[in-house]
């Protein structure tokens, strides 16, 4: 959908990231939704298990993402319960009630493996919620993390925890800064112009309009769209 482009693109950048360090593992892709993230790691992956409770959602990927080293089940996170390699868990955490049963369990699951990860992300509450707001209004999620508080809840559950941020770049960057410095929404619309330029701008955007940067690198995870957190034993 030509409207989803831009969340499409942020969570797809995230994949493809991860796409690139699971080359010959045994991946899952935990709560894995329609299932086109669990494709893209298959590119590279000896096999691929997508997990998504949902029916539709468990319906639609298996229709649509079927291929000779994926496949898709229906089953709750805690109650699956396969060995493998990685698992990537992405925009869920947020979701959960009890994270640290389910970051334990997901531990677990890659505790017998010579090369284990379990790839969580997250929204930065700090960028997600309103300016002065605790939370966003997302009535689905349960509890939003800032950068400290998804280090300590993958801490208890891993002896070394990276942290990325994804930010925005490439057009996304201009388009931010002509908004911060330039009043370009309020230039657009003064216009009549809106409509016409978000038709043609929202569905142009690509993975190459994000960046996803390390601390180790000096990124200011304060300021991210969204956290990554890479856990090993």
């Amino acid at each position: 959908m030509p409207a989803e482009n831009y969340w499409y693109r942020r969570h797809l950048v995230v994949y493809e990231w991860i796409r690139a360090r699971v080359g010959g593992l045994r991946v899952i892709d935990m709560a894995c939704g329609e299932g086109y993230g669990a494709a893209v790691l298959a590119r590279t992956a000896a096999s691929v298990v997508g997990v998504d409770a949902n029916p539709e959602a468990f319906e639609h990927a298996r229709a649509k993402y079927g291929a000779p080293n994926v496949r898709f089940e229906r089953a709750l996170i805690d109650a699956f319960d396969e060995p493998c390699d990685a698992i990537a868990f992405l925009q869920t955490i947020e979701h959960v009630t009890n994270p640290d049963a389910v970051l334990d369990h997901l531990m677990g699951l890659v505790a017998g493996s010579p090369a284990p990860a379990l790839y969580v992300s997250t929204p930065n509450v700090l960028t997600l919620a309103p300016p002065g707001a605790q939370r966003s209004d997302n009535p689905w999620h349960v509890r939003e993390y800032r950068a400290e508080e998804l280090r300590a809840l993958c801490a208890r559950h891993a002896s070394r925890v990276e942290l990325h941020g994804l930010y925005h770049a490439g057009r996304l960057k201009a388009h931010q800064i002509a908004i911060e410095r330039l009043r370009w929404d309020a230039v657009h619309s003064r216009l009549g112009i809106t409509k016409r330029f978000y038709d043609r701008f929202v569905p142009s955007i690509s993975e190459r309009d994000f960046a996803l940067v390390s601390e180790l690198d000096g990124a200011e995870l304060d300021g991210a769209l969204d956290l990554v957190a890479v856990l090993r034993p």
